[in-house]
């Protein structure tokens, strides 16, 4: 039997891409010990993760996908400038898993209604990604939403200097990645960056986009 062809993301038309995001992330089966770091694939990941601190701290963010109905879009956060962890970054809204959470997804939906506004009656939970481990120590797991127009924001100035979407379409297309080679230890990688507009996305947060790009079905990165 042939092997399914990777779908070309970026080119399928929205009510398409639409059905593929509900249909793909909540089919995603989910290995609890399975991490990712950045873009790399699952056989790149054990090479780096030693290089990282001990990822016993679970956190939760939400990759809100905004359905604007002839389009969709992903929401970003922009992180205040004196924060501890990741001033001034490109993020999702996310936080810390609290003892009173009931698990990742709700720990994000709160946090997503702390830091921005954003309420929980406007996200349709599509599902999880495979965690990510970032450089602070945290193993963050990403909540997929496809949230429905006609909500208001109220950001957290202690926490979010702003926000702005991007089309997820852009995000998924391979030819707008900007590829860069980054020092992790003594060890140098080759990592992706989503570039849009004024904005450039990198880090966890675009590893999280690249892993949501690879369950959709997109064709592999080099490197992959």
């Amino acid at each position: 039997m042939a092997a399914e062809r990777p779908l070309e993301l970026h080119r399928l038309p929205t009510l398409r891409l639409r059905e593929e995001l509900r249909c793909r992330v909540a089919g995603c089966r989910r290995d609890e010990n399975e991490l990712r770091i950045g873009h790399l694939s699952r056989a790149a990941t054990p090479q780096m993760e030693s290089l990282f601190p001990s990822a016993t701290t679970r956190a939760a963010v939400l990759i809100p996908v905004v359905d604007r109905g002839d389009d969709l879009g992903v929401l970003f956060t922009l992180r205040a400038d004196d924060l501890k962890h990741h001033a001034g970054q490109i993020s999702f809204p996310g936080g810390r898993i609290e003892p009173g959470d009931r698990d990742a997804v709700d720990a994000a939906l709160r946090e997503t209604r702390e830091e921005i506004g954003l309420a929980r009656e406007f996200v349709e939970v599509l599902g999880v990604l495979p965690d990510h481990v970032v450089i602070t120590g945290y193993r963050v797991t990403p909540v997929v939403g496809l949230v429905r127009p006609g909500f208001e924001l109220k950001l957290d100035p202690v926490e979010v200097a702003g926000t702005f979407e991007a089309p997820l379409r852009h995000l998924l297309d391979p030819g707008t990645h900007a590829r860069r080679r980054r020092l992790f230890g003594e060890q140098e990688v080759e990592t992706f960056e989503l570039p849009w507009g004024s904005f450039n996305i990198w880090g966890a947060t675009a590893g999280m986009l690249l892993t949501l790009r690879e369950i959709l079905g997109g064709p592999p990165l080099h490197g992959d």
